[in-house]
């Protein structure tokens, strides 16, 4: 994963991102699940995100992608579960005796994690080793109405 330039800014946002076949049908086996993958790609092709990996298992799938700034995350998922139920409707009929007249493929949420490079330990490490830390104390409240903040918040 390379990060990315926009005019003003340069970003590198990962995601992890799982999602789930309503009533957790088993149904991404065989020609569905590549299907589903091959779907996914086309969209990120013509989306501003791009997949960096993608796996499907029985009933949920993992993908590990990269977004812009400029779309929420809910944005993508939205979009990557609209064209995917569309084009699964489309091309397997037997669907219906799955979900009835309901056409749904995906369960309604998902599961989303940001992803980096780096741990949060070593970006802690980093961020104290790069100049002059200030440590963060407790405030008692003896400094507080010192400073006049018992006051304010009463």
């Amino acid at each position: 994963m390379e990060y990315e330039t926009k005019s003003h800014c340069k970003y590198l946002i990962a995601l992890h991102l799982i999602l789930v076949v309503k009533y957790r049908r088993q149904l991404l086996q065989g020609n569905l699940g590549e299907f589903v993958k091959q779907k996914i790609s086309e969209i990120a092709e013509r989306s501003e995100f791009n997949i960096e990996e993608i796996e499907v298992d029985k009933d949920h799938i993992h993908i590990l992608l990269t977004i812009s700034p400029t779309i929420c995350v809910a944005s993508y998922v939205r979009r990557i579960k609209q064209s995917t139920t569309q084009s699964l409707w489309s091309r397997f009929k037997w669907l219906k005796k799955q979900f009835w007249i309901e056409k749904t493929f995906w369960s309604d949420g998902y599961f989303v994690c940001s992803v980096g490079n780096a741990s949060a330990d070593t970006i802690r490490k980093y961020i104290q080793k790069s100049g002059l830390v200030i440590p963060i104390h407790p405030i008692d409240a003896a400094s507080r109405r010192s400073m006049g903040f018992l006051g304010k918040f009463r």
